[in-house]
């Protein structure tokens, strides 16, 4: 307990230390006072004059006391968020009685350590969020999108990808929130492939058309994943886009039922064949042949190219593509040899494309498969010969590389 007379003493003192520890004892009383009206106007004076010592250690004192305080005086924060900037930049980041409009005018100042501080407050409304993303500097971009509480309007998610797609911190930082939109995600994934095979080292390391087919694979997993999550949360914004620019594909469209994205597969076809998602639905779920290429065909799609996706429909009807990768591989292998026998090895132009995706589908799947087994073979009989010994038969000489 300390007294009024003391209090007194300690703020008159000529040792910067002694009025540090009078600014804090005013901090705490006031905070805490319940009392009359003139002691409370009395403590409130006591800490505007601390406003005016000479003595920054003074003046942190006052500020770390009333830091944290959602009662603490506006006009006094105010004050000390324009004081030196160790005092300024811990009002900004801590204190609670700031308001927007507070927030607002500290950043039309411009301090770049002020704006950095103003990222972290413990809560940050969503006025002020944008306002720090719109100010186009990638350092806040970065800060602002990390804040998880903070759910921000698709619109300014959208236009902050369009702006910062080719920086590489803002990509990721989008990238990682769950809100944004579908169509920013497919922008982002569009760019990292472009960023990705322009590196040096990438170029190096990859001979150029599997580098190619690498991306292709990665960026139709992506597209039809995004797809699918868009179509369960009822967003048919996207697959409405991809089929306006053009970019729902023979392709696509294969990777999305091969890999169990109907949701997505579902809302191409209701859209490019302006027929009701629940009638797709229900034709995709126990439709004949002759719907499922009926259907087909109102999306524009070519005979042969009608014939491969109702196959597959009937196929996705008896298995797990989604998770089984052995179903997966089963049914591409069918339909590969279905369509050499089908057409005499003779792949007609329209299926050019459709064939090639399979095929690269039955290497991948089968690399996959292949994982682990000869381990798994040889720990189960260690002893078993695998090549017999040929006398006689010199070794066999490789070039050099």
């Amino acid at each position: 307990m300390v007294a009024y007379q003391r209090y007194v003493e300690l703020s008159q003192s000529g040792d910067s230390e002694a009025r540090g520890q009078a600014a804090h004892l005013a901090a705490m009383a006031y905070l805490k006072h319940r009392g009359p009206a003139d002691e409370q106007a009395a403590l409130y004076a006591a800490l505007m004059n601390f406003l005016d010592d000479p003595s920054v250690k003074v003046r942190a004192a006052l500020a770390y006391g009333l830091l944290h305080a959602d009662h603490a005086p506006r006009p006094i924060m105010l004050a000390l968020a324009q004081d030196a900037p160790v005092i300024s930049r811990a009002v900004v980041q801590f204190s609670p009685v700031l308001l927007d409009a507070d927030l607002m005018g500290i950043m039309r100042s411009g301090d770049p350590d002020m704006l950095a501080v103003m990222t972290v407050r413990p809560s940050l409304s969503i006025r002020v969020a944008l306002a720090l993303l719109r100010l186009g500097i990638p350092d806040l971009c970065v800060r602002v999108l990390g804040r998880e509480d903070l759910e921000f309007p698709a619109d300014d998610l959208m236009a902050t990808a369009d702006r910062w797609g080719d920086d590489a911190r803002v990509r990721g930082a989008l990238l990682k929130r769950r809100d944004l939109p579908g169509l920013a995600r497919h922008y982002l994934v569009g760019r990292v492939r472009a960023a990705l095979s322009d590196l040096r080292i990438v170029k190096g390391s990859v001979q150029p058309r599997r580098l190619e087919r690498l991306m292709r694979n990665a960026c139709d997993r992506a597209t039809t994943a995004i797809g699918e999550r868009e179509a369960g949360r009822g967003n048919h914004a996207f697959a409405v886009v991809l089929a306006d620019t053009d970019q729902i594909s023979t392709r696509v469209l294969l990777h999305a039922l091969m890999h169990g994205h109907v949701l997505f597969f579902a809302e191409c076809l209701a859209h490019l064949s302006q027929i009701s998602r629940s009638k797709v639905f229900t034709l995709l779920d126990s439709g004949s042949r002759a719907a499922l290429h009926a259907i087909f065909s109102r999306c524009g799609l070519a005979p042969a190219v009608r014939n491969l996706l109702a196959r597959l429909v009937f196929h996705a009807r008896k298995a797990d593509l989604a998770e089984d990768l052995a179903a997966r591989h089963f049914v591409v292998t069918v339909l590969i040899e279905e369509l050499i026998v089908e057409h005499d090895g003779d792949i007609p132009p329209a299926l050019d494309e459709a064939f090639a995706y399979l095929n690269e589908q039955n290497i991948e799947l089968a690399r996959e498969a292949a994982r682990g087994v000869m381990p798994a073979f040889a720990s189960e009989m260690p002893d078993a010969v695998m090549v017999p010994e040929v006398q006689g038969e010199a070794p066999l000489a490789l070039p050099a590389a």
